[in-house]
Parts: C-alpha cells; structure tokens; sequence
C-alpha cells in the first residue's frame, strides 16, 4: 500500500530528521518526488509512503500531531494526447522527468506514475494538453 503526500513543515521544523524518524517508527519506505526547504523558513516535500495502511495511517497522524500540515496528493495531471502538437515546450518544465521524447516516434511521452501533480506542465503547453484531473 502506498500514498503520495504532500508535506508542509513549519520553520521550527524543516532542520529535524523528522521523516527518517518516521520510517524507522513506522517501518515503512518513502520516495521523495519533491523537496523544497528553506533554512528557517519553511518546508515543502512531496513524497510517496510505502508499508502497512495502518501504519502510514499513525505516520500521518504522528505527523500531524508534531505540526506538520499533510495533504493527499489528490489531483492528477492527464495528457490528451490529440492535442498535442510534439513541441517539446513541457519536457524542460518537468521536474521529476514524467514528460520525455520518444526517440523513435518524436512523440512527447508521459508518465503518470512518476508525476507528482505540481502543474508546471500545464503553464508551459501551449495547446494544453497537459490538463489537471481532481
């Protein structure tokens, strides 16, 4: 079972080893799709958790109860491929490498299992192709 989350952490927060912490309590594994932190500032981290439902369930409340703000990732970007032109203008804009060119047909490819939802794509395809599914 796995859920991607979105993570928000407070400036008194974002120097803790608070998700290393949560792995090693709750067992479970994470991949971090993003990560913005700034120092005294704030924290932003998008990331996927892996392991029992019950425990990714204590792990957000654990988190939740420390300060930090949790969100499902629940949008979910979509390529409409008939509208797409192939201009390649998103592929640059992708920060997690979901969008890439085909070598062999010079189609722009997606991949919904490697987005992480953060709308870039959208603002760069002229054609909109790229469109966010709630």
């Amino acid at each position: 079972m796995g859920k991607k989350l979105v993570l928000n952490f407070p400036s008194s927060l974002v120097d803790k080893p608070i998700i290393s912490s949560l792995v090693r309590e709750f067992n479970l594994d994470f991949n971090i799709l993003k990560a913005y932190v700034t120092p005294e500032e704030e924290g932003n981290l998008v990331l996927e958790l892996t392991g029992d439902e019950g425990k990714i369930g204590s792990a957000i409340r654990h988190l939740k109860g420390l300060g930090v703000k949790v969100e499902l990732l629940s949008k979910e970007v979509e390529m409409i491929r008939e509208r797409c032109t192939d201009c390649t203008a998103c592929i640059p804009q992708c920060p997690v490498g979901a969008l890439w060119m085909d070598k062999d047909s010079f189609q722009v490819k997606f991949s919904s299992e490697k987005c992480i939802a953060c709308g870039i794509c959208l603002k760069a395809c002229p054609t909109r192709a790229m469109v966010l599914r709630i």
